[in-house]
């Protein structure tokens, strides 16, 4: 019950009034306070206690509003513009052009000030000070503005870097969630590879198709655990990668699968990022072949142009009516666009193919 009540008083206070805390408001407004009871401690001692109105239990207490509540109000409602100016408005600005600007806004808060100050006591009948007194009117706002500035800028540079330390916190957990998927990414393709092997090993030698199959299988997750660690890879290995893939899904699909792969010799040898073909290949057989009876065709062409490598993944499927709505469902195709985003600065092109499928295009 009391961890309840000390959660909701400290929700209170985080409470934001335009754009302010509650706790922070009050204690600017708890400053200003204890600034005017100083000031006006000040007065009194100067004085003496003495107090030149005619009623002495509310002499004190008037001399306080003249002196000291009036002042500081009037610093009160003068600062909240240029509070809101400098934190606001300008905080994209940095903390030197900001503490430059008070060059012109610390003479500017003790003219208006001042002014004010004067206009309102000479209406109003309080007192303010006379001739070469009026210099104490300069100095004395002149330093509070740079004290209660000089605060408010030490914490805002306080919040600013709280915020710093709680983003950089996230990043470091981000950082060791992606390191510790990575190792389990190693792992997982590593532990399943030596189980296959061993499965295989067991299988009695009149299933030797089975045996194939499963050797196949072993390689594509010793070429997965390849690829979790190193950048880039032949062409030619991805495609091994790749045709061991569809060989696999020939085994299903039989003679309802069609492959089709046109690839110039000379450029087996040029480096790309492994495992960017196999997610376009297995979302063409399962979200375009598969749901066929017949069945249907994919077709791989890589060819070299303009200095570039030119990448297309064909299909006779059932097609894509509304492309722009792909990425924001597709794993593999919205993983393979923003390594290509990422790292080459270009993306997947997707358009209809002849005369029914999709066809996935791009470069290198």
């Amino acid at each position: 019950m009391i961890l309840k009540a000390n959660t909701m008083q400290t929700s209170f206070f985080k409470k934001p009034i335009f754009g302010v805390r509650v706790g922070e408001l009050l204690a600017f407004i708890a400053f200003y306070v204890f600034m005017a009871v100083f000031y006006y401690v000040t007065l009194w001692a100067n004085r003496q206690g003495f107090s030149d109105k005619n009623d002495k239990l509310f002499g004190d207490l008037i001399i306080f509003i003249d002196d000291s509540g009036l002042d500081y109000i009037l610093k009160f409602i003068i600062t909240i513009p240029i509070w809101y100016l400098l934190f606001k408005v300008l905080k994209h600005w940095s903390l030197s052009k900001r503490l430059l600007l008070h060059v012109i806004l610390l003479p500017t808060f003790v003219i208006v000030w001042q002014q004010s100050y004067y206009y309102i006591t000479e209406v109003v009948k309080f007192y303010h000070l006379q001739g070469s007194g009026k210099v104490w009117d300069i100095y004395i706002p002149a330093l509070f503005y740079i004290l209660q500035f000089g605060i408010l800028h030490a914490y805002n540079y306080y919040r600013e870097n709280q915020k710093k330390i709680i983003v950089e916190g996230e990043l470091r957990n981000a950082a060791l969630k992606s390191e510790l998927s990575a190792i389990k990414a190693q792992l997982n393709p590593h532990f399943l590879y030596n189980i296959f092997n061993t499965i295989s090993a067991s299988v009695p030698p009149e299933n030797e198709k089975t045996r194939h199959l499963i050797a196949e299988l072993s390689d594509l997750f010793r070429y997965q655990l390849k690829a979790s660690q190193i950048e880039l890879v032949p062409l030619k290995e991805e495609l091994k990668f790749v045709k061991k893939y569809l060989d696999l899904e020939k085994e299903r699909f039989q003679e309802r699968l069609e492959i089709n792969i046109d690839v110039d010799a000379s450029i087996m040898d040029e480096l790309i990022p492994p495992m960017l073909l196999q997610p376009l290949v297995e979302n063409s057989i399962k979200h375009g072949l598969s749901s066929l009876i017949e069945g249907g065709s994919i077709s791989i062409s890589i060819h070299k142009k303009n200095n570039k490598l030119a990448f297309e993944i064909s299909d006779s499927g059932i097609g894509i009516r509304n492309k722009a709505q792909v990425f924001e469902k597709g794993i593999g195709l919205t993983n393979t666009r923003l390594r290509l985003e990422k790292m080459y600065q270009t993306t997947l092109k997707l358009a209809d193919n002849k005369p029914q499928g999709l066809k996935i295009s791009f470069e290198l």
